[in-house]
């Protein structure tokens, strides 16, 4: 696996998830770590068939230390339940680790209460792009669920767009993948009408995923 021979990959030898998960908490690849509370590693099965990847780790994340378990976490839970699938039986990662943010309405200098998401950037994305790597190799999965624009980029690249690849199957070095949109974007649609075609949307592709992991 090239990425893993670089001479910057901070990732070890270890053959565990859990073994990753812990030396993931020195991981000083990128500027993220030195505000983030902690690195948050990916959770599940480690034989599961279908890991869903997203963005970040958000908030609630960065606090607690386990994926999807904020706003974002509670429309993934319910969308997993509508498609049928045991989020016990599946593994949840991100593309970035550490938390990236913001302070909320603050001026230049001045720390708001409240930490705001912030989109992690491209050099962000590279620097964690190891860990990402490292998991799936150990996971081997038979589908990979890509979930918002960040997660497409870290693991297809900058030219795959969600809405024009939706319902594509992907050829990936650690297993077949497919996009769809983050969970946070059915929270940010205002309108009513809008909230529950992007819900819809999230759980067709969390169907396709169903379908796909059966053919394992």
């Amino acid at each position: 696996m090239a990425s893993r021979s670089a001479p910057t990959d901070p990732v070890p030898p270890a053959r565990s998830i859990g073994g990753l998960a812990r030396a993931a908490q020195s991981c000083e690849a990128c500027p993220l770590f030195a505000r983030a509370t902690q690195a948050v590693f990916g959770e599940g099965p480690s034989n599961a068939a279908i890991v869903l990847v997203g963005e970040q780790p958000g908030d609630v994340e960065d606090r607690e230390g386990h994926p999807f378990v904020g706003p974002a976490g509670a429309v993934l839970d319910r969308a997993l339940e509508k498609a049928g699938l045991d989020r016990g039986r599946v593994y949840l990662t991100n593309a970035v680790k550490h938390f990236s943010w913001e302070p909320s309405g603050a001026a230049a200098g001045e720390r708001g209460k409240r930490r705001i998401h912030k989109k992690p950037k491209a050099s962000e994305l590279k620097a964690c792009r190891p860990w990402l790597d490292a998991e799936l190799t150990r996971l081997e999965p038979s589908v990979i669920v890509c979930l918002g624009a960040s997660a497409v980029q870290s693991l297809l690249g900058a030219n795959v767009k969600i809405g024009a690849s939706r319902g594509q199957v992907f050829q990936t070095p650690y297993g077949r993948a497919i996009v769809t949109r983050h969970p946070s974007s059915v929270l940010r649609a205002i309108e009513k009408e809008a909230r529950q075609l992007a819900f819809d949307e999230l759980v067709a592709a969390l169907k396709h995923a169903v379908r796909l992991g059966r053919e394992r």
